[in-house]
């Protein structure tokens, strides 16, 4: 199992994804919901791109946090 940071962007008129762990895996959809089943699929054929060509699963190390100010 794998664990992937996404960020989900609300652009014109729809939504757009991307994970910092795996370049050039993106995914848009019309729903915040959409583009997340999206971006799920994205990530599974990205990984499987990976694995078919002999590459390493790059290691998730991009987090975020939200940060308040007052």
């Amino acid at each position: 199992m794998y664990r992937f940071l996404v960020i989900i962007e609300k652009a014109n008129g729809n939504y757009s994804a991307y994970s910092p762990d795996l370049p050039g895996c993106v995914a848009t959809g019309e729903t915040c919901e959409e583009v997340e089943e999206n971006m799920y699929k994205a990530i599974g054929m990205h990984l499987q791109g990976l694995e078919e060509d002999h590459l390493p699963i790059p290691k998730p190390q991009a987090t975020a946090e939200y940060i308040v100010i007052k």
